[in-house]
């Protein structure tokens, strides 16, 4: 699969803008230094908004696979593929913790990169969930790299080719645009914290924080380091209500499903993809972290805006079925000997 994928002509990369994808591009950069790079989200891809940029010279990187792209990278659980989506298709799908752990498996077959051995290492840790409470609240500089990859625009694309550059993350945080950034970041995070702070409930150790209208977006991390041990898991409901793809600073409104992964390191209690894609099939992405579009459940007017309503009822949808999970690790609860 490495030699198949290795021979192929890229001309394009279509990478997530979070920091694995952005990383993920920049080390296909050092083996396809000409290609063009854009960024795209997985609703994106399956809305067909970017089928314009993909053909079989197209990597498509930490996203759903697409059926007339040449080279597929993913990792997410939910974007397995089949044998019949593989067809015409290099497709490089593995178990790891971060796709730019699969793409450095790949590139690194041909290209020296053991200069980037730290940080795919906090890579893997932050898209992973293999990280600390203590490592994701410290200083720690990849940490903070990808606190504003997406911060502003140009950012990301400025960060992806300084990594192919060579420059070490260190330097990548004195470039003055993101060290701008990285200030503006530490000045909101306690706002940001507050705020959580004020909207998030905890519901059957399911802690969820209401963020949709307020322009902010925040991972669970943030969402469970606030919280502590009180939940298992949490939900993130962000973006703008009546909101749709490609809309200038809107974003649809949306869920993202996190375990507490500061509690459970070595993986959650429950299945989150089977809550991100009971009412959204094209939601998803790992066990422990996924996500997908807030829907219309009951309404007659299927196709109209969600509003708050949906928002209330794709909730309760879902905490229905959390309350059905596994009680196992309720039970290590009651007898600590167990863990």
């Amino acid at each position: 699969m490495v030699v198949g994928a290795l021979s192929l002509e890229i001309h394009q990369i279509v990478t997530d803008s979070d920091l694995d994808g952005v990383v993920t591009a920049a080390i296909l950069k050092r083996y396809w230094p000409d290609a063009e790079v854009f960024f795209g989200h997985p609703g994106e891809i399956r809305a067909g908004m970017l089928d314009h940029l993909i053909d079989r010279r197209t990597a498509v990187c930490d996203l759903p696979m697409h059926p007339s792209c040449g080279l597929s990278i993913d990792h997410h659980q939910s974007n397995r593929p089949t044998e019949l989506e593989e067809e015409g298709v290099c497709v490089v799908w593995k178990d790891r913790p971060s796709a730019a752990r699969i793409a450095y498996e790949i590139i690194g077959s041909a290209v020296d990169l053991t200069d980037l051995d730290e940080l795919l290492v906090w890579v893997d840790k932050l898209d992973g969930g293999g990280i600390t409470r203590e490592e994701f609240l410290s200083d720690n500089p990849v940490v903070w790299l990808g606190r504003v990859v997406d911060e502003e625009d140009g950012v990301a694309m400025l960060i992806l080719d300084s990594i192919k550059d060579g420059l070490r993350v260190e330097e990548i945080l004195a470039i003055p645009k993101i060290s701008h950034c990285v200030k503006k970041e530490k000045a909101r995070m306690t706002e940001v914290s507050d705020l959580i702070a004020d909207r998030v409930t905890i519901n059957d150790r399911m802690a969820i924080a209401r963020l949709e209208g307020l322009g902010i977006r925040s991972n669970g991390y943030l969402v469970t380091a606030i919280v502590g041990d009180s939940c298992d898991a949490c939900i993130v409901i962000h973006g703008d209500i009546g909101a749709e793809f490609g809309e200038e600073g809107r974003y649809p409104v949306s869920a993202s499903f996190y375990t507490n992964s500061f509690l459970h390191n070595d993986g959650g209690i429950f299945d989150l993809t089977s809550l991100a894609t009971s009412f959204d099939p094209d939601g998803g992405g790992h066990a422990n972290a996924c996500g997908c579009r807030i829907k219309q459940i009951s309404s007659l007017e299927s196709g109209n805006s969600v509003d708050i309503s949906d928002i209330d009822e794709n909730i309760a949808g879902w905490l229905e079925m959390w309350s059905h999970r596994n009680h196992r690790m309720e039970r290590r609860y009651r007898n600590p000997r167990n863990a």
